[in-house]
């Protein structure tokens, strides 16, 4: 391996360990501890390190949300290719995207700005977009099988509101009814989106 393979691989480690620590941050103790002083210290190198990696926090949080919008992205596919039926793949959607914001709230939080100061630059990620478009693709569907007149762009919208609204809810503890009622309550939203698009 010669110089220039083994100082990117350098690099790229720590980088990596950059990561590594700004996310053991956030899981310890919230999105509102995270600086580059504390990361800088954490892997025992100086501040100009980070900046070497890295142009400011933001850009911590903007790999933060890329990564959080990949997994979501991974895990609504996994779900909608376990059936053919545009409405099927619609539940399965919803359920899959109810349980990753659950089991990830961190990055959930980060990818909507829930209870945390957004970043300036807005995040709009290609991953994002390939998040939208896994679940666009279904609701057009359903709208060419029904034959009717409807934006699929409109009705995207619609079903991330339900959702997002739902959990972020839940999220921030502000729900006086129990995870159960609440994804209930989910069920029979997402079961109305559907059968308004019928």
């Amino acid at each position: 391996m010669g110089i220039v393979e083994r100082r990117q691989r350098h690099k790229d480690e720590v980088k990596k360990d950059i990561i590594c620590a700004a996310w053991q941050m956030v899981k310890t103790d919230g999105w509102q501890s995270l600086s580059i002083r504390k990361i800088a210290d954490a892997i025992e190198y100086s501040v100009p390190v980070i900046y070497d990696h890295f142009e400011n926090k933001e850009a911590i949080l903007i790999e933060f949300g890329r990564t959080g919008f990949q997994l979501l992205t991974e895990k609504i596919l996994e779900a909608k290719g376990q059936y053919t039926d545009p409405a099927d793949q619609i539940k399965a959607i919803a359920d899959a995207y109810w349980n990753f914001a659950l089991d990830n709230t961190e990055h959930y939080q980060l990818m909507f700005g829930i209870g945390m100061a957004c970043c300036e630059s807005p995040l709009c990620l290609p991953e994002q977009v390939r998040f939208a478009e896994a679940v666009t693709e279904s609701i057009q569907s359903m709208i060419d099988e029904s034959g009717k007149d409807m934006s699929a762009c409109l009705k995207y919208h619609t079903f991330w509101s339900v959702m997002h609204g739902l959990i972020s809810i839940k999220i921030n503890g502000n729900s006086v009814v129990d995870i159960e009622l609440n994804k209930m309550v989910l069920d029979d939203a997402i079961t109305g989106f559907i059968k308004n698009m019928k």
